[in-house]
């Protein structure tokens, strides 16, 4: 089974064929947020190596969050633009869970953490044995200080995984294990083989049920709401004086 993964949910763009779990090519690369432009040419660059075409394609797979909203869009309406019209399965994958797949050659507790901002992260436990990784908890956003006092409750150091590595390991003050730089990173590899897994066990969507998953509202949608909030009060006030 040929399988094309994207994962633009960060800083770090990735696009990767694999044929089942053999990898033949994967293609990253960290220019800013420039995902809207690089993409589509990643995609293209891979599949004319191989002489592949898009309808050659088994499997489509793409991280669908939770990340940059932005990011996870991006990688969403790309993939959903590929698939479009194949018949074949387009599979949305949690970016912290392919963030933990990373890790599946350690022992131990893994958790991907990613910058959600005002020291928040999106992040979720796994564990990490004989090559698998374990779910152990659901995906959510919480404050690092939060984290740090769910972890208080595990009696062994964590390795973190996920560009909200450095601000979480600094303030968190559970012990933590070094993570190479380069397995931080998101990588469609990674996508691939929780896509796969998933389609294996029978959770398969297309082009039109794969969705996204935010965990939370943007900050235009939260900026939005803030200022209906306010402009409630205010006339309550209003109102109230007359």
């Amino acid at each position: 089974m040929k399988i094309l993964a994207l994962d633009s949910s960060a800083v770090a763009a990735s696009v990767a064929l694999c044929e089942d779990t053999t990898l033949l090519a994967e293609y990253t690369i960290e220019s800013g947020n420039t995902h809207s432009r690089n993409l589509l040419p990643m995609v293209e660059s891979i599949l004319s190596l191989f002489d592949l075409s898009v309808d050659e394609i088994d499997l489509f797979a793409t991280s669908k969050g939770p990340g940059s909203f932005t990011g996870v869009r991006i990688g969403a309406a790309t993939v959903k633009g590929l698939a479009f019209d194949t018949k074949k399965p387009c599979i949305g994958v949690s970016t912290l869970e392919a963030l933990a797949e990373n890790l599946t050659m350690v022992t131990g507790l893994v958790v991907p953490v990613m910058n959600a901002r005002r020291k928040q992260v999106y992040t979720a436990i796994f564990r990490a044995e004989n090559g698998k990784t374990v779910r152990m908890t659901e995906d959510c956003a919480i404050a690092i200080s939060e984290l740090d006092e769910i972890l208080s409750s595990y009696d062994e150091p964590v390795y973190l995984v996920g560009d909200g590595y450095e601000i979480t390991k600094e303030l968190l003050t559970h012990p933590t294990l070094v993570t190479h730089e380069r397995l931080r990173r998101q990588s469609a590899y990674s996508v691939a083989q929780v896509a796969l897994k998933q389609y294996q066990n029978g959770n398969i969507t297309d082009d039109i049920t794969m969705v996204p998953s935010y965990l939370r509202p943007s900050q235009a949608e939260r900026e939005r709401n803030e200022r209906l909030q306010n402009q409630s009060k205010i006339q309550k006030v209003g109102e109230e004086r007359i």
